[in-house]
């Protein structure tokens, strides 16, 4: 811990530099290797103010998997004016930004999807990851149940192809991007359609 003296912040400055510690802690090791002196120690903080602001290790941890993987409604609120294609792809740029900067952390939540309470999380994240780009698409969120099944899809591809990019190289970040793109604008003009046509045909 710093042995200068501790700038004075206000709680939500306060936790919001306690996560970001987490973060880089939980990304360069595991769960079990990470004690909340560490984390305390990379915050500059006391450790009583991990259990003040955050309850406990296992709280903090599970508010770095929300913070990892549910897209806040500002980014969606942020996003310029313009048509449905422009909005997706800032939106996608933005998300690819995040995830490169907390690259290690991102992967150890994602790789942790096998604990109950982590995949409980990321199932809501998926639900509100819809929300958002129904919301990005300028789409009404409500009434598409096919396509919001079909949105949870993509962001399982989604994953699967960071990790490409990630772990094993295989995509470069604009390959990756473009990807996303056209997979997302794809499914959204075309593909949607079709299945909607589809079903219309089998009921008519």
């Amino acid at each position: 811990m710093s042995s200068g003296p501790r700038r004075r912040l206000d709680p939500a400055q306060r936790r919001a530099e306690i996560l970001a510690a987490a973060r880089r802690c939980f990304g360069a090791g595991s769960y079990s290797s990470v004690s909340t002196s560490d984390i305390a120690a990379a915050a500059g903080v006391a450790r009583p103010l991990i259990n003040h602001y955050f309850g406990g290790k296992r709280e903090l941890y599970l508010e770095v998997v929300r913070q990892m993987t549910i897209v806040p409604a500002p980014v969606v609120d942020a996003l310029p004016d313009g048509p449905p294609r422009l909005r997706l792809e800032v939106g996608i740029d933005r998300w690819i930004d995040v995830v490169e900067r907390n690259r290690d952390a991102w992967l150890t939540v994602i790789d942790a999807a096998h604990d109950p309470e982590v995949e409980r999380i990321m199932r809501e994240a998926d639900e509100i990851a819809a929300d958002r780009v129904l919301a990005a698409a300028q789409l009404p969120e409500n009434g598409h149940p096919q396509l919001r099944a079909m949105i949870r899809a993509y962001g399982g591809m989604l994953r699967a192809a960071s990790r490409e990019w990630l772990v094993r190289g295989t995509l470069e970040r604009a390959e990756l991007r473009a990807f996303l793109v056209e997979s997302l604008v794809q499914l959204l003009e075309t593909t949607y359609p079709a299945v909607l046509a589809q079903q219309t045909s089998a009921t008519g």
